[in-house]
C-alpha cells in the first residue's frame, strides 16, 4: 500500500507542479524532479522499490509516443541529416570521449565497462526539451532539430550500451559487430512498427467505439516495443514508426475522434512525465544515501563528465555549423547563439537513469561489476546537471540571446494552410450539384462564410463560431453542403501534413481547428 501511495502522491503532484510551473514559467518535469528529491528528506518517507528492468519498457513508450505524434515522415525525410548526425554519430562521439576519460580516471574500470557509461549518458531526452522548449518559444526550425534528435538517440545509445555490458560479463572486447547489430536491430523495429500501425488502422475501423479506438493508442505502444525486443531490435524506433504511420493513416472524416484522442493523450503524457520524473528524483536521492561518504572522491570524475558531455556537443555542434555556413548545409543551425541554445538543450533524463540502474551487481564469475558505485553516481551526476541546471536557466539565456520567435514564422505558415484549405472547400461548393436547390440568400451566405475560412482558421475568434445559427432558410441542406466543404479542407490539411516541408504541428494546429468548427455544427 505504501508503493501505491507514493505513485499517488506523485500523480497529484505533477499537477501542482503543473500549476506551480506556469505561473513560474518553469518547466515541471524539472520541478518534478527536484520536488521528489525534497520529499524523500522527509523522515519516515516510504521509498519507491521500482525494478531498474520496467523503467524504460513503462515510461519510454507512452512518452516516446505522443511526442512522436507531433512529427510526420515528411519531417524525417527533410531532417534525415540531422538524425544521423545528432541521434547516432553524437551519441557515438559522446559515448567514446567519456569513455576514454573513464578508462584513464577511475580505477579497475575496463575498456567495456567505460563504454557503457559514456552510452548511459549519450543521449538527450525528448521528453524534457519538449518541455523545456514549448515554454521559452524557441524557434521552430530548432525544436524541430531536437525532436528528431530525441526521439531516436536512444536506439544507438541502448544498443551500444547493452553490447558493452555484454562484453563486460564475459570479458570478450566490444567489437564492430555493434553497427551491423545496431542496423539489422533498426531494420526489424521499422518493420514492426509498419505493421502496429497497420493493424492499430484495422482495428480502429472494425471498433465502434470512439473511447475504444482512443484506448487502443495507449495499448498499442507497449506493444510495439515489448514485440520489437523480443525479436532483439530496437523497441524505441518501434514505437516512434508505429506513431508516424498511424498519423500517416489519419483520415480527414474523424474529426470527433482526433478531439477525444488528443484530449485523453494530453492527460496520458502529463501525468506519466510528472511519474517518470519523480521517479527520477526518488531514485537520485536512494542512490546519493546508498553512497553516504564513498562519493565524496567521485564528484572530480563526475565533474569532468558533465563538463565533456556538454562541451562534446558544443564542439560538434558549432562544427556542423561552421559546415554548413560553408556551404555544405548539413545542418539547420549556422550562428553561434542558436548552436549555444542547442548545445543547452542536451538535456538528459529517463534513459540515462534507467541504464544507469540496469547495470548489473556482478560478472558471470561473481566478481562485483567493474565500478559500478562509480557509474551510477556519474550519471546521475550528468542527469542533474544537464537537466535542471538548463532546465531553470534556458528562459534567461533565450532573453539574453534575443532568440525567442517573435511568431510571425508560425503565422505566416497557419496563413498559408488556412488558404489552400479554404480553396479545397470553395472548390468543393462549386462541385456539388446541391447548393443549387437552397435559397439566393442561403447560398450567398454559405458562400461567404467559405470564402472567410482562411480567415477563421487563421485567428481564434469564438464569435464566428457562434453564427451557424444565422443560416435558417434551407438549414438541413445548407449545413449537409457546408459538411462536404468542410471536408474537403479537411482532407486538403491532412495530405498536406504528409507534405515535404510542412510543419506537422502547424498542420495539427489548423486540423483542430476545422475539427472543432465540424463538431460545432447542429446536427453533429
Amino acid at each position: 500500500m505504501e508503493q501505491l501511495t507514493v505513485i499517488v502522491g506523485l500523480l497529484l503532484a505533477t499537477v501542482v507542479a503543473v500549476g506551480l510551473g506556469d505561473r513560474l514559467r518553469l518547466p515541471y518535469p524539472v520541478l518534478m524532479l527536484l520536488l521528489a528529491a525534497a520529499l524523500t528528506f522527509i523522515p519516515g518517507f516510504p521509498p519507491l522499490d521500482f525494478p531498474p528492468e520496467l523503467i524504460l519498457p513503462i515510461f519510454l513508450p507512452p512518452l516516446l509516443f505522443a511526442t512522436a505524434q507531433r512529427s510526420s515522415w515528411s519531417v524525417f525525410r527533410l531532417r534525415w541529416r540531422t538524425l544521423i548526425l545528432l541521434a547516432v554519430a553524437l551519441v557515438v562521439v559522446t559515448t567514446a570521449t567519456v569513455a576514454g576519460a573513464a578508462w584513464l580516471l577511475i580505477p579497475g574500470i575496463g575498456l567495456p565497462a567505460a563504454i557503457a557509461l559514456g552510452a548511459m549518458v549519450a543521449p538527450p531526452d525528448p521528453v524534457a526539451v519538449e518541455s523545456v522548449s514549448g515554454r521559452v518559444r524557441m524557434p521552430r526550425r530548432l525544436t524541430t532539430v531536437l525532436q528528431s534528435e530525441g526521439l531516436f538517440n536512444d536506439a544507438a545509445a541502448i544498443v551500444i550500451f547493452q553490447a558493452a555490458v555484454a562484453a563486460t560479463l564475459d570479458g570478450s572486447p566490444v567489437g564492430p559487430d555493434v553497427v551491423l547489430q545496431f542496423v539489422l536491430g533498426a531494420a526489424i523495429a521499422v518493420l514492426v512498427g509498419v505493421l502496429m500501425g497497420w493493424f492499430t488502422a484495422v482495428i480502429t475501423k472494425i471498433v465502434t467505439s470512439m473511447v475504444a479506438r482512443s484506448a487502443v493508442t495507449l495499448v498499442v505502444p507497449f506493444g510495439a516495443y515489448i514485440l520489437a525486443e523480443e525479436l532483439h531490435a530496437s523497441g524505441v524506433i518501434a514505437v516512434v514508426v508505429t506513431a508516424l504511420e498511424l498519423q500517416r493513416h489519419s483520415r480527414a472524416q474523424d474529426a470527433a475522434e482526433r478531439l477525444t484522442r488528443a484530449a485523453f493523450w494530453d492527460v496520458v503524457e502529463l501525468l506519466v512525465t510528472g511519474l517518470a520524473f519523480g521517479l527520477m528524483g526518488l531514485e537520485i536521492r536512494e542512490v546519493v544515501q546508498g553512497q553516504g561518504a564513498d562519493i565524496v572522491p567521485m564528484i572530480g570524475v563526475a565533474v569532468l563528465v558533465c563538463v565533456l558531455v556538454v562541451l562534446v556537443r558544443f564542439l560538434w555542434i558549432g562544427l556542423l555549423a561552421l559546415s554548413s555556413r560553408a556551404g555544405l548545409h548539413l545542418f539547420q543551425a549556422t550562428s553561434f547563439r542558436e548552436v549555444l541554445i542547442l548545445t543547452w538543450c542536451g538535456m538528459r533524463g529517463l534513459a540515462t537513469l534507467a541504464l544507469a540502474l540496469s547495470l548489473p551487481l556482478a560478472l558471470d564469475d561473481g566478481t562485483d561489476f567493474p565500478a559500478r558505485d562509480y557509474l551510477v553516481v556519474i550519471s546521475c551526476a550528468v542527469l542533474l546537471t544537464t537537466l535542471v541546471l538548463p532546465g531553470l536557466t534556458l528562459p534567461w539565456l533565450m532573453r539574453v540571446l534575443k532568440a525567442s520567435a517573435d511568431g510571425s514564422a508560425e503565422d505566416d505558415a497557419v496563413r498559408h494552410l488556412s488558404r489552400r484549405a479554404q480553396d479545397a472547400a470553395l472548390a468543393a461548393l462549386r462541385q456539388n450539384e446541391l447548393i443549387k436547390d437552397l435559397p439566393e440568400d442561403t447560398r450567398k451566405a454559405l458562400k461567404a462564410r467559405m470564402s472567410r475560412l482562411h480567415t477563421d482558421l487563421a485567428e481564434d475568434n469564438p464569435e464566428r463560431e457562434r453564427s451557424m445559427a444565422k443560416l435558417k432558410q434551407g438549414r438541413e441542406l445548407a449545413i449537409a453542403i457546408q459538411s462536404i466543404a468542410l471536408d474537403a479542407a479537411r482532407q486538403e490539411v491532412v495530405a498536406a501534413r504528409n507534405e515535404r516541408g510542412v510543419d506537422p504541428e502547424i498542420a495539427d494546429h489548423v486540423l483542430r481547428k476545422l475539427d472543432l468548427r465540424t463538431m460545432l455544427m447542429p446536427g453533429e
